[in-house]
C-alpha cells in the first residue's frame, strides 16, 4: 500500500485519507523496484535481457506506476527528482522495447543492413512511433529525450546517463537514479563514459582527440549550457564547449594539452550492437 493513504471499507462505504500537506513532496517518487531490477540483471552496463524477459513482472510493474504517477504530485518536485525520473522512465522503457521484441530479428530493408542484427534500429519505430503511458499520457522516448529532457532541464549530462541499448550508449548503471544523489551519479557517470577510450580517446603524440558521436549529435547542448570558454583555440565554439566538458574528468596535463589546441577532433563510429 501506498504510503499516505488510509483505505477502509465497511459497511459499504470507501474512505481514502490522501497524504498529509507537502507529504508527497518529501517522499518522492521511489525507483526501489527498478533499482532492484537493474541489480540483478545488469553488470558492467550489459544486461541479460533473456534471464530478464523470464522474469519481466517487476520490470512491467514498475513500467504501470511511470503511467500511474499523477501530474499534480510530480508537479511539486524539485528538478533533479524531476530529471531523474524521466531518466529512470527512458531507459526503463527501452528495456520493456528490447523485451518486447526480443531476441531481435533483423528487418529486411536496405537501410538496416547499415545495422548488426540484434540492434534496437531493427526494431520499426523503436523511437518515433511506439508509445508507452507515462503520468496517463502516451510518449515515444523521442518526446521524453527530447521534447522533455532537452527542452526543459536544458542538462546535457543527461547524455551521459540515457541508454538505447546500444553498445555505443553510455554504460547502463546498476542502480537507479535518484534525485538526492543525481549530481553524483551524474558526475560518476560522466567520468566512467570519458574512461572508456571506445568513447574518448586522447592521442597527446598524434595529436588527434577521439570522441563519441553522442558529443557530435549534441554538441549545442553543451555550448547552450556551458557557453564557448576561452582557450581549445582552433576549433568551433560548440567543440570548444564539449571539448571544456570533457577537460573537467581529466588530469591537468590532458586539461592543458586540450586547451591549448592544436589537435583534431575525430568522431568516433558509434557501436550499435546490443548491450547484452
Amino acid at each position: 500500500m501506498l504510503k499516505g493513504f488510509c483505505i477502509l471499507l465497511g459497511a459499504g462505504a470507501l474512505i481514502v485519507s490522501a497524504p498529509a500537506a507537502g507529504q508527497a513532496a518529501s517522499e518522492e517518487f521511489r525507483h526501489a523496484l527498478y533499482d532492484q531490477i537493474l541489480k540483478e540483471y545488469v553488470v558492467d552496463g550489459h544486461v541479460d535481457y533473456a534471464r530478464l524477459k523470464e522474469n519481466r513482472s517487476d520490470l512491467d510493474q514498475y513500467i504501470a506506476l511511470l503511467a500511474g504517477l499523477e501530474p499534480h504530485v510530480y508537479a511539486i518536485w524539485n528538478t533533479p527528482a524531476k530529471i531523474a525520473f524521466w531518466v529512470n522512465a527512458y531507459n526503463a522503457i527501452t528495456l520493456k522495447v528490447i523485451l518486447d521484441h526480443y531476441p531481435i530479428q533483423r528487418v529486411f530493408s536496405p537501410a538496416t543492413f547499415v545495422f548488426p542484427a540484434n540492434s534496437i534500429r531493427q526494431i520499426p519505430g523503436a523511437w518515433d512511433r511506439i508509445t508507452h503511458s507515462v503520468m496517463g499520457r502516451p510518449m515515444t522516448l523521442d518526446e521524453m529525450e527530447h521534447r522533455v529532457l532537452r527542452k526543459e532541464f536544458q542538462e546535457p549530462r543527461i547524455h551521459m546517463a540515457l541508454v538505447c541499448a546500444a553498445k555505443g550508449c553510455p554504460p547502463l548503471r546498476s542502480e537507479a537514479y535518484e534525485g538526492e544523489r543525481l549530481e553524483g551519479q551524474w558526475e560518476d557517470q560522466a567520468r566512467r563514459f570519458l574512461s572508456d577510450p571506445a568513447r574518448f580517446r586522447l592521442d597527446q603524440r598524434e595529436r588527434v582527440v577521439r570522441l563519441s558521436s553522442i558529443f557530435q549529435w549534441f554538441g549545442q547542448d553543451f555550448l547552450n549550457a556551458y557557453g564557448a570558454p576561452e582557450g581549445f583555440t582552433g576549433h568551433t565554439d560548440i567543440e570548444r564547449a564539449v571539448l571544456a566538458f570533457v577537460s573537467r574528468y581529466l588530469k591537468s596535463e590532458d586539461q592543458t594539452f586540450l586547451k591549448a589546441g592544436n589537435y583534431r577532433v575525430v568522431y568516433v563510429g558509434y557501436d550499435w550492437n546490443l548491450n547484452e
